[in-house]
C-alpha cells in the first residue's frame, strides 16, 4: 500500500473510534457495574469535591454554593439533606445565579427541604 492510502486508512480509524473514557467516566462506569474499588475511589473524589465546595461556598462563591446544594440534594459526597440543599441554593440564588434560582424554585414547587409554596416557586422561576 502506498503511504497515502495508509495515512487515509489510519485517519478513518481515528475518526471512527470512540475517544477514550476519562478517568472519572471510567470510574463511574466501573462503579455502576458494581466494582467496589471504583465505588470507593469515586466516593473519595465526591468527598473531596464537597470539602472544596464548602470552603469556596463559605467565602460567598455562588457557583460553589449551587454545586454544594446539588451535592446535598443528591447525596453525593455528603448525606442527602434537602434542607441544606435549599439553604445553599438560596444563598447562590440571592446572588443572581440562574441555575440556583431554578433549582430553588423546584424545591419550593415540590416541597423538598422547604415548605411547598407555588408562589415562591414561581418567583424563583422568573
Amino acid at each position: 500500500m502506498s503511504k497515502a492510502v495508509l495515512f487515509l486508512f489510519s485517519m478513518m480509524l481515528f475518526a471512527c473510534s470512540k475517544p477514550p473514557l476519562s478517568e472519572i467516566e471510567q470510574l463511574e462506569k466501573s462503579a455502576n457495574e458494581g466494582d467496589a474499588s471504583a465505588q470507593t475511589k469515586l466516593g473519595y473524589r465526591y468527598a473531596k469535591a464537597a470539602e472544596l465546595f464548602q470552603k469556596a461556598a463559605a467565602q460567598g462563591d455562588s457557583q460553589a454554593q449551587c454545586n454544594l446544594g446539588g451535592m446535598y440534594e443528591n447525596g453525593l459526597g455528603v448525606p442527602k439533606d434537602d434542607t441544606k440543599a435549599a439553604e445553599w441554593y438560596e444563598k447562590a440564588a440571592a446572588q443572581g445565579l440562574s441555575k440556583a434560582q431554578n433549582n430553588l424554585g423546584g424545591m419550593y414547587e415540590n416541597g423538598h427541604g422547604v415548605p411547598k409554596d407555588e408562589t415562591k416557586a414561581a418567583e424563583w422561576f422568573q
